[in-house]
């Protein structure tokens, strides 16, 4: 049935793309191998306090003081030395849905722009849109955040148009090996910024899940094994490691998703050198409005993107964590 199911979905998915996209083009995704092996990206997370891992929490009205502050919180950017770097930001950019199924375009316009006050001195924004829901420069248009990014002199870019590194994935069980986008190997920073919402098949999606959009589309999920989505995305994981998470909870989703669902306004940013510490923090705040069964009734702690990522080591542990509120 497993199998079964995997192959109907690949079929849709793929006849989706060739009616899509030119044949050519779709046919190059299809059978394309990478020239570029590399070896997964890990680092001690900068933004500690006595060994605990720092989350800053920031509500309010006004963005572009939000994200400052949330960020401050936790140490600022000087933690991860911007200055004269090229800094590539991923927001969640799955459809041409707006926020929350996407990033806020705003939250991407404060970022950009605390890059630059910061010293950055290239900042791309980039992504890759869902197999079905493709292309993404379609999608960036839609949702606003291009016009956003470049208007803070960011450069856009759309993964499907450049090239794939192959990257092992040491200790993982569902996969061996997974296609990600060269501009997580040609920058001097990654700003991951994705948003809070629920997931009709991941139970949710924050800064774990929005990794996904930086892979290829032969390695998506539902493209592998549809009965473990989640431990996929902890295991992809293993192929790099953000500098900074910065998360969009200005508008979230509260059940559904990833593309529809109910929206709630929480004016919150969340900030964090941890990608599970954040996911967390997100996972609580989804937890706390009793809508979405798939959080319902069990401990954050105890959902599979969490489990499997402590499992892997990619982050802190519930006592390893250090909550900062303003």
């Amino acid at each position: 049935m497993e199998i079964s199911r995997r192959w109907v979905l690949g079929v849709i998915g793929w006849l989706f793309f060739f009616l899509t996209f030119q044949w050519r083009t779709a046919m190059a995704q299809l059978f394309f191998r990478p020239k570029r092996r590399m070896k997964p990206i890990r680092f001690d997370n900068p933004y500690k306090e006595g060994g605990k891992a720092l989350v800053g929490i920031v509500r309010g009205k006004d963005i572009m003081s939000m994200v400052r502050e949330a960020v401050s919180l936790i140490g600022g950017l000087d933690k991860i030395d911007v200055k004269g770097k090229t800094v590539l930001v991923k927001p969640n950019v799955v459809s041409g849905e707006p926020n929350p199924a996407t990033t806020n375009p705003e939250v991407v316009r404060a970022v950009v722009k605390l890059l630059k006050e910061n010293g950055a001195s290239r900042v791309i924004v980039g992504d890759m849109s869902a197999m079905m829901t493709l292309s993404t420069k379609r999608n960036m248009e839609r949702t606003g955040i291009k016009k956003a990014a470049e208007e803070e002199g960011a450069e856009v870019v759309y993964f499907e148009d450049h090239d794939w590194v192959e990257v092992e994935l040491p200790r993982a069980k569902y996969i061996s090996k997974v296609y990600v986008t060269e501009w997580i190997f040609n920058v001097d920073r990654v700003i991951n910024l994705p948003v809070i919402k629920t997931h009709r098949s991941a139970s949710y999606s924050i800064c774990l899940k929005n990794f996904i959009g930086a892979t290829h589309l032969k390695f998506r999920p539902y493209l592998i094994d549809t009965e473990h989505w989640e431990e996929l995305i902890s295991e992809i994981n293993i192929a790099y490691q953000p500098h900074l998470n910065i998360v969009d909870g200005t508008r979230i989703m509260i059940e559904g998703g990833p593309c529809e669902g109910t929206a709630v306004d929480t004016n919150l940013i969340i900030a964090s050198g941890d990608r599970i510490a954040a996911d967390i923090a997100g996972l609580e705040i989804i937890k706390s409005f009793g809508r979405w069964k798939m959080v319902i009734g069990k401990d954050v702690w105890e959902q599979k993107q969490i489990k499997r990522a402590l499992e892997l080591g990619l982050g802190a542990k519930k006592e390893e964590i250090k909550i900062i509120e303003k």
